[in-house]
């Protein structure tokens, strides 16, 4: 029965892996306490699988129900059962109208986090301007294979940059453990599957789209921008922001300068800029906006048989069509004080060159919806932390004054943009060791353990376009990465049989695992110094991965209706 006329939801119900359709509205009506002619209606809002138990995987669920008679919760054998009211996850808009004389805002950057800033400004009635250096997904897809396939890389228009942002060439995951009491999550959900995405998105635990069905996706939100008032300019970037000096000692921003030396005014700029855009990181700094160094992480990708890992977490239940090819996610503290842990895991995928500057090499991982090809990748990363960045950033620009290294760290000065010198001497030692012809170095696991260079391969081969060179990696990272990520593989093995396998294949370099910095924002989005501008998504240090970086796009469109309408 409805509770004040909404739904019941029954969670953490928990059935064999092969059960049927009549063993679920069973298992239901046992839980409620009911008769099965009492259960009108159910509806699966969440299913996951607890895969702690090997070979005896278990699913998990969320239940919508509907009932003619109030439900009694039974518990007995399953003691983690809930129930309670079906949250209203209908999104709700500050406004539909923006105010008269309302300048249209501008976002920079048509990543997640962009596309929905873009998307909840368009239906909120501002008509939005979105800037995005990069080219339309389609011909942006065919710039990515120019360097996979023809070692051709194009500067503005890459794995980076463009349509779409760099969660295109992913995985495609869509879960996140951000605080999300509004749905906003929800929301980008529900968009997603109107512009193309599967309907289990919704309510899978683990949802992932993959890359070729973000393409077209991508292509339909960017129509719906369009017709709902907004203008999207591709292959144009920002090089300057228009600023005017307050009487408080704060700056307002007035507008935007483009390469080409065109301005367009505004009195809001949301900054969606991705991990990567470090020239305009630059300009950024240049022109006065606050940021600061923070923590990222660097490392290897990690390849295997997906077979293997299947095996190894599901065992005689793998290859179950609930269950698809299997995820992991590890972590070990190291002796030497370092945490190394599996980043951005993609099951039945490949590798990717993902650099965006020229002579330089660095990896991603990426997989399609089916997940089906032969390896499973995954990042195996150690934290780093800006006290590390110091020595990198004083060679990389020798130039500047010691007083620029103005981010304190313990008793260090660290410059805010000094992780960006680390990343690139790193990326640019990996170009040379790969042969300088943006082939990556890669190293078997059993070597690297050894400390010994590789020279042939195994039973698993890299998946790495367009090439690897075998060698040894101990010289692609600092020693105390090397000696951390070394300890921390027999590690994992305890965890996943065959992890550290002799043949397994270690590619180089991960770098881009987050923002090295953080453009800093206050509780209304906007930054510190520079009114009417917003610090959003995975660039600007408030986001990581596509559904957090989506939700922190609407919020930051939410800021701006709120300042545009005079709303606290």
């Amino acid at each position: 029965m409805r509770d004040n006329g909404r739904m019941l939801r029954l969670t953490d119900l928990i059935l064999p892996l092969n059960h049927t359709d009549a063993e679920l509205r069973a298992a239901t009506v046992a839980a409620l306490g009911i008769r099965d002619d009492q259960l009108i209606s159910l509806q699966v809002a969440r299913r996951g699988y607890d895969a702690r138990k090997h070979g005896d995987v278990r699913l998990i669920y969320a239940l919508d129900v509907d009932t003619t008679v109030p439900p009694t919760l039974k518990t007995k054998g399953q003691p983690s059962l809930r129930l309670g009211e079906v949250p209203n996850t209908e999104y709700q808009y500050i406004t539909r109208q923006a105010p008269k004389g309302t300048h249209r805002p501008v976002v920079i950057g048509m990543g997640p986090c962009g596309l929905f800033a873009g998307l909840v400004l368009a239906q909120m009635g501002f008509n939005p301007i979105i800037i995005e250096r990069g080219q339309a997904v389609k011909e942006r897809t065919a710039s990515t294979w120019g360097l996979w396939r023809k070692r051709i890389l194009t500067p503005e228009s890459n794995v980076q940059f463009g349509e779409g942002g760099a969660g295109t060439f992913s995985d495609g995951k869509l879960y996140s453990q951000v605080s999300d009491k509004f749905h906003h999550g929800r929301k980008v959900l529900t968009e997603f599957v109107e512009a193309g995405a599967p309907d289990e998105i919704l309510y899978v635990s683990k949802p992932h789209i993959g890359t070729f069905r973000l393409v077209s996706m991508v292509q339909n939100m960017r129509a719906k921008i369009i017709a709902l008032g907004g203008e999207v300019r591709f292959d144009t970037r920002v090089d300057d922001l228009l600023l005017e000096q307050l009487e408080d000692g704060q700056q307002q921003i007035r507008g935007v300068v483009l390469q080409d030396g065109s301005e367009i005014r505004t009195d809001h700029v949301v900054v969606a800029l991705g991990h990567s855009a470090r020239d305009t990181f630059d300009m950024l700094y240049r022109r006065g906006v606050y940021m600061e160094a923070k923590p990222f992480s660097v490392g290897f990708r990690i390849e295997h048989p997906q077979s293997m890992i299947d095996q190894a977490r599901f065992g005689a239940q793998a290859g179950h069509p609930l269950l698809g090819a299997a995820d992991y996610k590890l972590v070990h503290h190291a002796s030497n004080g370092r945490s190394v842990y599996s980043f951005c895991m993609c099951p039945g995928g490949t590798v990717v060159a993902a650099t965006s500057e020229p002579n330089r090499v660095v990896t991603n991982g990426m997989s399609q919806y089916s997940r089906n090809e032969r390896n499973a990748n995954a990042g195996i990363v150690c934290g780093i932390d800006p006290a590390d960045y110091v020595q990198a950033f004083k060679a990389d620009r020798p130039e500047l004054p010691s007083h620029v290294f103005d981010s304190v760290v313990g008793e260090e000065r660290v410059h805010p943009l000094a992780g960006i010198s680390l990343q690139r001497a790193l990326e640019s030692q990996a170009f040379t060791v790969g042969g300088g012809n943006y082939n990556a170095p890669a190293q078997l696991i059993g070597d690297f353990l050894r400390g010994q260079p590789s020279s042939v391969l195994g039973e698993v081969e890299p998946s790495y376009k367009p090439g690897v060179t075998l060698g040894s990696l101990d010289s692609t990272l600092p020693s105390y990465a090397i000696e951390a990520i070394r300890e921390s593989l027999p590690a994992f093995g305890r965890k996943i049989r065959g992890f550290d396998r002799a043949d397994g294949v270690l590619t180089g370099v991960e770098t881009r695992t987050s923002s090295p910095l953080r453009i800093t924002r206050g509780r209304d989005f906007q930054s510190l110094n520079v009114r009417g501008l917003f610090p959003a998504g995975e660039g600007a240090g408030y986001a990581g991965g596509i559904l957090s970086a989506g939700i922190d796009g609407i919020k930051v469109a939410e800021a701006i209706a709120r300042s545009a309408l005079r709303i606290a």
